[in-house]
Order: C-alpha cells, then sequence, then structure tokens
C-alpha cells in the first residue's frame, strides 16, 4: 500500500514543525513548506533523519497571491499525490487597526484566509476521488470572539473556523476528514513575533507547548474530530464564549 504524504505549511517551527514530527513518527511522507528556506532545509534534514520517511521542501512566501498555485504544481511536477493538507501558516500582528499598514493586513489575510481556501480547492479534489484523505485547518480560540488590536488576525480565524465546519459537513459522507485546529495561546516564534503577550483570560488559560499542541492536534484528526481544542482550561473557555456578549468578549481577548 503506498504510504500517505502529508503537505504541512509553516513547517520550520512551531505548531507546523511539531505536526511533521508527529506524521513523520507515525509514518507519513511529507512536503514541507515555509518561507525562510535555511529553516525549512533544517527541518526537512532533521525529519529524515529521526524517522526515515520522505521529506521534501518547499520554500515559498504564502503571502504571495500565486504560492498555493506554486506549491500545487510543484506536487504535480513531482507526481506527489497529497493525502492530508495541513493549512498550518498564519502570523498576526498586535497593534491598533489603524497603526498597521495596509500592505501587513492584507498580507495577513493572504497567508490567513485565501491561500488556505485556494490551497484546500486544489488539493480537496483528488482526496474526494480517491474516497480518502484529509485537511486539518489551524485557526484558534480567538476565532470565537473579536480581538480588539488583533481585529484583521482574529477575525482570519474565524474565517477559518466556520469555513472548515462548513467543508467538513459537505464532505461528511465521503472518506475525507477535515479538522478544525484551535489552540489557544502557545509558546512559539508565531507569539513573540506578533508582540503578542498573554493577558487576561488568555493569561487565566495559560500557554502549552507546541509538541501537546500537535500531539492533540493529530490524535484528533484520526478520530475525525471536527473541532479539536487542545487543553481543559481551553475547551471550557470555548464554551463560556457561547454565553457572553460580543461586547463583554472584547474586553477579554
Amino acid at each position: 500500500m503506498k504510504k500517505e504524504t502529508a503537505l504541512i505549511t509553516g513547517a520550520s517551527s512551531g505548531i507546523g514543525l511539531e505536526l511533521a514530527g508527529q506524521f513523520g513518527a507515525h509514518g507519513s511522507n511529507l512536503v514541507l513548506v515555509a518561507r525562510r528556506k535555511n529553516k525549512l532545509l533544517e527541518a526537512a534534514d532533521e525529519i529524515r533523519r529521526r524517522y526515515g520517511v520522505r521529506c521534501v521542501e518547499f520554500c515559498t512566501d504564502l503571502s504571495d497571491i500565486d504560492a498555493a498555485d506554486s506549491i500545487f504544481e510543484f506536487c504535480r511536477k513531482e507526481n506527489i499525490d497529497v493525502d492530508v493538507l495541513v493549512n498550518n501558516a498564519g502570523f498576526g500582528a498586535n497593534n491598533a487597526f489603524l497603526n498597521l499598514s495596509v500592505e501587513l493586513q492584507m498580507h495577513m489575510l493572504q497567508v490567513n484566509v485565501l491561500t488556505l481556501t485556494k490551497l484546500t480547492r486544489l488539493f480537496l479534489p483528488a482526496m474526494v476521488e480517491r474516497n480518502k484523505g484529509g485537511i486539518i485547518n489551524v485557526s484558534s480560540t480567538g476565532a470565537f470572539q473579536p480581538g480588539p488590536f488583533m481585529a484583521v488576525y482574529y477575525a482570519s480565524k474565524s474565517y477559518v473556523y466556520s469555513f472548515t465546519f462548513a467543508l467538513a459537513d459537505e464532505l461528511a459522507q465521503s472518506g475525507v476528514k477535515v479538522s478544525c485546529l484551535a489552540p489557544g495561546p502557545v509558546d512559539t516564534e508565531f507569539r513573540r513575533t506578533a508582540k503578542i503577550q498573554s493577558a487576561g483570560i488568555m493569561r487565566r488559560l495559560g500557554e502549552q507547548s507546541a509538541a501537546h499542541v500537535a500531539r492533540t492536534a493529530y490524535h484528533g484528526f484520526r478520530k475525525g474530530k471536527r473541532l479539536i481544542v487542545p487543553g481543559v482550561m481551553n475547551k471550557i473557555g470555548v464554551f463560556a464564549m457561547r454565553f457572553i456578549s460580543r461586547k463583554t468578549a472584547c474586553g477579554m481577548a
């Protein structure tokens, strides 16, 4: 039987790198995608050395409008059938909406929303035709509330959550699994780059390691869970948001 191949974006660090380790440890071949070539090559070398699986790297910036097409074309030319697509890449910025440049926020939407959507549309038909495979879209607990001073980021993650659940329902009768991963605060380079400090309810929920989030995500996906929220306190926080007004939720972001 042909080995499963998983394609993971944002795979050079953080949750993406840990997810690559989870898939590699369970015998899946990998296509790792990230924009920083040196870190990407290091990650791929480590995966190959540690797990003995095929690991191919593709360097691209997912904020480029043609990134999804480039990734898909690369896989086609290399005769790589992608069985599992992990849309992990994303970024945020912590500042008032009017203080962040238009260019930065359009790049954020391109990575977090548009490239994610296009990659899903490009790779999904073959999965449906084979009647197997799956997609993991990485959202955030921020998807369940408005996020003042991270307005575009929180809104983009709400899109990912809604899109993933709708897609899962459409594919419920197929052999394709679709999961939304919604981690809370995670100690990653992403948070340091975005200059995010845990505050309010986020501080009380507490940070988790990327390794823990990746393990939870991998096993939840294999079980066919549509929503994967790592950590008991994060689950409680997401549940509580159902009973809190939007105005109140803004002060808890």
